[in-house]
């Protein structure tokens, strides 16, 4: 039986990179990746970097769930 969602998605998604997200928010690429490989918390990366601890949350949760860039397909 085939799946009638199989090839329905294309193969890629624009969904912005952990680089792009820092880019844009002038934060040091490096140091942020750094601060997630040393496991700090969203307070710590929120005081370090002077972001929102919703916004230093968000990295780490999107970081956590898709990578540093993340390509996937529907099939």
């Amino acid at each position: 039986m085939q799946n009638d969602d199989a090839g329905r998605w294309p193969p890629w998604t624009r969904m912005p990179s952990i680089r792009e997200m820092a880019t844009e928010l002038g934060i040091d690429y490096d140091e942020l990746l750094e601060s997630f490989a040393e496991d700090r918390s969203p307070q710590e990366i929120a005081a370090k970097f002077q972001v929102s601890s919703d916004t230093a949350a968000y990295l780490k949760e999107h970081f956590y769930k898709f990578g540093i860039s993340s390509v996937m397909g529907g099939d």
